[in-house]
């Protein structure tokens, strides 16, 4: 597979990142984003560009991929919905329009969240928002998958590059191993997600949209 990812300095995206360069069966993995990851391997090319809005100058090194795992995001506090939508939404379609006529056999995967809501109705800005992204990514001419896991623990090294959430992962540390073994349907680790994701890359899923059950089930075969 050719794979190319979105968001590889993020928590998710470092942990499918990885995965991707230990599979044996990923000939190649090609990041976007505004800054490298600063990781080195023979199966590594990183595109550094600036303006996540716009791909008119890059295109032609967006072509030919089997699958793209989107991991871009940002929290929503204190910011406004239209705010968060333009950074959430618009971002994501900037990317997946382009890609989606560009690779029409591709496989993207979309990382939301769980709670999010498909019905574009709800209470909570952010879940509407997310929602409305999924929507509009499912209506694409490519296979899109959505990705809506919840406490996510990270493994090998993996930070977050938010403050907030590195403050929140030292105090809550020890208790994560712990909360994953007894709640299995909640908790996944960064190795865990970049798993589920390349496997479903590579065979699909019955459901176009997967809560942290549905990744535990791809992970179990």
């Amino acid at each position: 597979m050719r794979v190319l990812i979105f968001g590889a300095t993020g928590m998710v995206g470092q942990g499918v990142l990885r995965e991707c360069l230990g599979a044996a069966d990923v000939e190649s993995v090609v990041t976007v984003g505004r800054t490298a990851t600063g990781v080195k391997s023979p199966k590594l090319s990183e595109i550094v560009h600036k303006d996540m809005t716009d791909y008119s100058d890059i295109e032609r090194q967006l072509t030919g991929f089997d699958a793209c795992f989107f991991t871009l995001g940002i929290s929503s506090s204190g910011m406004s919905e239209f705010d968060y939508d333009d950074l959430t939404c618009g971002l994501t379609l900037a990317a997946a329009g382009p890609l989606s006529r560009l690779n029409h056999h591709m496989i993207f995967i979309y990382v939301s969240g769980a709670g999010t809501d498909s019905t574009e109705q709800g209470r909570v800005m952010w879940a509407r928002v997310k929602g409305r992204t999924e929507n509009e990514l499912l209506r694409l001419p490519f296979k899109a998958y959505m990705f809506r896991p919840g406490l996510i623990q990270p493994l090998d090294g993996i930070r977050s590059k938010t403050r907030l959430y590195r403050v929140m992962y030292r105090i809550i540390w020890p208790l994560l191993t712990p909360l994953r073994l007894a709640f299995p349907n909640s908790v996944l680790t960064t190795r865990e997600m970049g798993q589920a994701m390349l496997a479903v890359a590579r065979h699909g899923f019955r459901k176009r949209i997967l809560e942290t059950r549905h990744i535990r089930a791809v992970l179990q075969g």
